[in-house]
Order: structure tokens, then C-alpha cells, then sequence
């Protein structure tokens, strides 16, 4: 009896050892994998790099089924689902709407599935660091940004970052619509907690957001281009986002094609190369650059 209960209580042990292992495992592959977006950041090839990217966002979604409150697998994939939807499709939706409609609605009803992915997987996240945030951001939005601190400036960002480009493509969703301002106050917070994250990443949100609404909605020129300043000295004028948003966003609308074309002749002349973590954002955004440059006679009334 005494050898039939050590017998048990050895197998247990193992069992237990087994699982633990398996975890320390899955937890650590995914803090390898957290960690590469570096690469990806830096690589030259956006085309390289679109192709590669589902396969990693779907290793996350494997990883996390294992490990669900994994932080840095939730930011990964938060971050991974918005920077994907928006680069390689909603992008790409733009592209191809002058000669095939359709399949940019396809392309936009992909991105808006990738952008509510990303949003839930932020608010996973933004709850294991503060229990009740993704309920407490709809009764007490302000007790509950109050909360955040500068750790969590990533997730609030990114998690922002989808829902606001999740709106902008679904203007006809009238229930999510009515989260822009869940988004705008994330932003806002994270922006309070740590305004150089990412060189003035937070600042590229606003330039769209005051600039792309007319004045009677709550929309501001004079602020949007403070954001732009604000963002360009934050990036010591490293990163061609700033000005292509600014361009498209403000200078349509106004209908000045001349600083429409100052702005993003600026940033083609970003060197893509000089900050090798900005390499593949530059690159995508100069990309979008050219193509607003060739539509320009399309955007202006003369």
C-alpha cells in the first residue's frame, strides 16, 4: 500500500513538473516572440514583411490560448493586428478602389475584423494589469484611465489605435461610431503618461482626429498642426507619418495643394534608412506618399 501511494504520488509530481514545464515553455517563446517586432520594424522589404506577419499573429493566438493573460503576447498581438490592417489591408483597400470597388469593401471589412481583434485583445490586456478596465472604461471612464501608468501607455495606444481606425471605416456602425470617444480618452491618457512614446507616435492619432473633423464636429487645423509640429520634433524629423497624415487629413479638406505637396514631398525625403527602427513604417508610409502625390489632380479643384 505504502509503495502503491508513493508510486501516485511520483506520478502527480511528474504530471505537475510536465505542466509547469509546458508553461515556462509557451511563456517563453512568447516573450521571444513579444520581443521580435524589432525585426520586422527594421526590415526593408514591406512586401517581405506582409507576407510573414499572419503566420507570427497566428503562432500569438496559438501561444495565447495556452497562456491568455500573457502579457506581452496580448501587446504583440494588439499591436501585430492594428500595424497588419492597416499597412497591408485598409492600405491596400485605398489602392484598389479606383479599379476594382469591391474588393476594397472586402479589404475594409477584413480590416475593421483585424482592428475589433486587436481591440479585444488590448482590452485582455489593459484588464490583467487592472482588473475590471474594459467594463470600467463604460461606467467610470475617468476613475478607470486613472489607473493606467506609464507600462501601460503601449496598450492603451494600440488598443486606441484600432478602435479609432475600426471607426473610421465604419462610418455606417452607428454602436461603434459611439466608441470614439473611449478611443480619444485612451489616447489622451496615454499622451498625458508618456508623450514621446514611440518618437511622437501618440501625436500622429490627433493630427487625424482634430484635422479630419470640420470645426462645427469638434474639429481643429490649429490643433492638428500642433500635433504635427509637436510630432516631427519628436521624432527629430525621422519618421514620414507625421507629414502624409497631416497632408491627407488636413490639406485635402482645405483644399491647399500646395502645402499638400511641400508635406509629402518632405516625406519622401525622410531617409529611411537613418533609424533603422523606423525603416519599415517609413517605408509604408512613403509608399502612401507617392500614391497621394499621383492622385493629386483627382483631390484638387483648380
Amino acid at each position: 500500500m505504502r509503495t502503491t501511494r508513493a508510486l501516485v504520488a511520483l506520478a502527480l509530481a511528474v504530471a505537475g513538473a510536465g505542466c509547469s514545464i509546458k508553461k515556462l515553455a509557451i511563456n517563453s517563446l512568447g516573450n521571444a516572440l513579444a520581443e521580435g517586432g524589432s525585426t520586422y520594424a527594421s526590415d526593408d522589404d514591406p512586401e517581405l514583411v506582409a507576407g510573414a506577419i499572419p503566420f507570427g499573429l497566428k503562432t500569438i493566438e496559438s501561444l495565447l490560448s495556452s497562456s491568455p493573460e500573457h502579457p506581452g503576447l496580448l501587446l504583440a498581438a494588439t499591436s501585430g493586428f492594428v500595424q497588419y490592417g492597416f499597412a497591408f489591408v485598409q492600405s491596400e483597400a485605398d489602392y484598389a478602389e479606383a479599379k476594382d470597388l469591391s474588393r476594397a469593401t472586402a479589404l475594409r471589412q477584413r480590416a475593421k475584423r483585424l482592428y475589433l481583434r486587436a481591440i479585444r485583445y488590448g482590452l485582455r490586456g489593459l484588464d490583467v494589469a487592472h482588473p475590471g478596465f474594459s467594463s470600467g472604461v463604460r461606467t467610470d471612464l475617468p476613475g478607470t484611465l486613472a489607473k493606467a501608468t506609464k507600462s501601460d501607455v503601449p496598450l492603451l495606444y494600440w488598443t486606441a489605435a484600432g478602435w479609432g481606425a475600426a471607426i473610421s471605416i465604419s462610418k455606417e456602425d452607428a454602436e461603434l461610431t459611439a466608441d470614439l470617444g473611449l478611443a480619444e480618452a485612451m489616447m489622451r491618457r496615454a499622451l498625458a503618461l508618456d508623450e514621446g512614446f514611440e518618437n511622437g507616435t501618440l501625436h500622429d492619432f490627433f493630427i487625424s482626429f482634430e484635422g479630419g473633423r470640420p470645426e462645427s464636429a469638434g474639429g481643429s487645423v490649429a490643433k492638428s498642426r500642433r500635433h504635427l509640429a509637436r510630432a516631427v520634433e519628436l521624432s527629430g524629423g525621422n519618421r514620414a507619418a507625421p507629414f502624409v497624415s497631416f497632408a491627407e487629413s488636413v490639406c485635402v479638406g482645405a483644399q491647399d495643394r500646395k502645402e499638400f505637396e511641400t508635406l509629402l514631398h518632405q516625406a519622401l525625403a525622410v531617409d529611411a534608412d537613418k533609424v533603422p527602427a523606423n525603416r519599415l513604417a517609413n517605408l509604408i508610409a512613403q509608399k502612401r506618399a507617392r500614391w497621394l502625390l499621383s492622385r493629386v489632380d483627382e483631390l484638387f479643384i483648380e
